[in-house]
């Protein structure tokens, strides 16, 4: 047990204790309206960057960028491998970067990246690629891997492979939940979007019976038990989206778990990080609620189990 341990589990475990919770998520749910649900926001910790006039993608915003906060002061606390493992779990932070950036490219409007710190893998290059085909040089010369293709969505989906791949490898407590993930995304592609993504990683993954299989119940029968919890009970593609609720509901129970032990290394960590992004999810789902008027509270409660 290391002094670097037990620094970090602390701050990791008072972090996560001081997120805003279930209940504050369900009055922002139920507020009359956006402005009432952002001044109980501004009582919480995402106050930080909050502003109570914000219209709804703003204050999502707001709560994403105080996530991101978190998660750089906690890995900043950790010894070598909890920051390590930090990194990999803020994976999606870089991959938002990245979208930005492809969107930049088609002539869209980029919308302000996401200051990542130690947080990032390469973004500090990625951000100077002037076309996709530098933006693709980049990534396959970084752990991110070839994307084997320059199209946004071809990159993105290849990077959300890559993430979940080296977290599942190199984060032993996070493994089940980079499978789930991994499921969900690719059920989402080939049984929704129909287009069939690299197999690379899904066969590591998901193993090749799963990844083969052109019926969507074939898939689900076919996945490996580390996976296949993620899909339990959805007969449809139309139900994913009950699916991707369950994943990160899921994941806060398995991160409070993860956090009660009494350990200090890593694990306490890899809990911390899926309590505080759970809890950012949760918000943002609320505000969205509040700003249809509360009509969308009984969808919110379905969301959340």
């Amino acid at each position: 047990m290391g002094a670097g341990w037990v620094a970090g589990v602390t701050r990791a475990e008072a972090m996560a204790a001081g997120r805003a919770g279930p209940a504050t998520a369900r009055r922002l749910a139920a507020a009359p309206g956006l402005p009432d649900a952002l001044r109980t926001l501004a009582a919480t910790p995402y106050r930080r960057r909050l502003d109570v006039e914000a219209g709804i993608t703003e204050a999502q915003r707001a709560v994403t960028e105080t996530l991101l906060w978190q998660l750089r002061v906690l890995a900043g606390w950790q010894p070598r491998p909890g920051s390590a493992a930090v990194r990999l779990l803020a994976s999606h932070f870089e991959i938002a970067n990245t979208r930005g950036l492809l969107r930049a490219m088609e002539g869209a409007p980029q919308p302000p990246p996401y200051r990542l710190g130690a947080l990032s893998t390469v973004w500090p290059r990625l951000s100077r690629a002037r076309s996709p085909a530098e933006l693709r040089a980049e990534l396959a010369a970084s752990p991110w891997g070839d994307p084997g293709s320059e199209s946004p969505a071809a990159v993105i989906t290849a990077m959300r492979w890559s993430a979940a791949a080296r977290t599942a490898a190199n984060v032993p407590s996070a493994a089940r939940w980079a499978a789930g993930e991994a499921a969900l995304l690719w059920a989402r592609e080939v049984f929704v979007t129909g287009r069939r993504p690299d197999t690379r990683h899904a066969v590591r993954l998901l193993g090749t019976a799963a990844v083969r299989s052109t019926a969507f119940g074939e898939f689900r029968a076919g996945l490996p038990a580390a996976a296949k919890w993620a899909l339990a009970d959805v007969g449809t593609p139309a139900d994913l989206w009950r699916a991707e609720a369950r994943w990160w509901t899921t994941l806060e129970h398995d991160g409070l778990r993860l956090l009660h032990e009494a350990r200090f290394d890593m694990t306490p960590v890899v809990g911390a990080v899926a309590v505080l992004s759970t809890d950012a999810w949760r918000v943002r789902a609320g505000l969205e609620c509040a700003e249809q008027g509360g009509q969308a509270l009984e969808a919110f409660d379905e969301l959340l189990g």
